[in-house]
Order: C-alpha cells, then structure tokens, then sequence
C-alpha cells in the first residue's frame, strides 16, 4: 500500500514541533518582552471595551500534528478553551503564534468580528509574521498589539470604567 502524498510533509512538520524547545520560546519572548505585551495589553483595553489575549505556542501536541491541524483550528480551540469567547460584550480577541510553525493567527470574537474585515486581522498577522523573520519578536509583537488595539478603539471605544476580563499577561504554552 503506498503513502499518502502529503506523508513527507507531515513527517517533516512533526519533527520541527518535537524539536521545538521551551527555553528557544523563552529565548524568543524573554521576561522583559512579555512583560511589555502585557503592559501594551493592558494600557490598550483601557481605551477600548475589547479583551485582548496574546497565546505563544512554541509546538502543537504530536497528535495534532499528525491529526493535520491548522494554526486557524488551533486557534479556534484556544480561543474556546480559554474562554476568550466568553466576555461581557462578546468582544474577545485572540492573537496566537505557533513558533514551530511560524504562524500567526487571530480570532475575534462574533461582536468584533462584524466589523472587522478578515484582511484587516490578516494585516496584522503579517506584520507579525515579517518583524518575526527579521528576528523582531519584541518589537513585531508590541507592534501587533497596538494595531489590534488601535482596531479596537475604534470600533468599541471606552465608555467608562469595566472590568478586567481576561488575563493580560501573554500565555506561553
């Protein structure tokens, strides 16, 4: 019986995730880089009603490599087991990267995403995506944040005083 065309790929794909390490993503966004993503975070929110949450995922779990998950799909199912679904005004907004992959997506909740158009998120994913080929992380990252927030403000702009919702600090898995 022959292999399925795409075999090589997936095999390929696996490897990169099991070789990805947590001290390279440590490596990629240090202490001090999260710490300045959660203070854009936090000083974005308090100009808009969004809910903004940053996930660094340094691999997939080989099962989902293997099961030929997307970056989009893992997203979706982060975006869910997080509960960033689940704010006040429907108004989360997720920007995931898979460092094994080298991709960036972002899910937007269903109060965003009618307003925002999926080129505009898809915009800023290659801001991203182009800061991190040039070794930018920090900088592509903060860069990404603040158009998301910009996004955010003008669209649900603050109107007084709300809580908190979702962690601000990055989630590195």
């Amino acid at each position: 019986m022959d292999a399925p065309q795409h075999q090589p790929g997936r095999l390929r794909r696996a490897l990169r995730h099991l070789l990805s390490t947590r001290t390279e993503a440590a490596r990629i966004f240090p202490p001090d880089t999260l710490t300045a993503i959660a203070e854009a975070i936090t000083a974005g929110e308090r100009t808009h009603r969004g809910e903004v949450r940053l996930i660094v995922e340094k691999s997939l779990p080989l099962s989902a490599v293997w099961a030929d998950v997307t970056n989009r799909q893992r997203a979706l199912a982060l975006f869910a087991d997080y509960g960033i679904w689940d704010t006040e005004e429907n108004c989360g907004v997720l920007i995931y990267v898979n460092l094994a992959d080298h991709k960036v997506d972002i899910v937007a909740d269903r109060g965003i995403d009618r307003r925002i158009e999926p080129a505009t998120w898809q915009a800023v994913c290659r801001t991203m995506t182009a800061g991190f080929a040039q070794g930018r992380f920090h900088e592509a990252t903060l860069d990404a944040v603040g158009q998301v927030n910009a996004l955010l403000r003008q669209h649900f702009p603050t109107n007084g005083a709300r809580p908190n919702e979702l962690p601000d600090k990055p989630l590195m898995l």
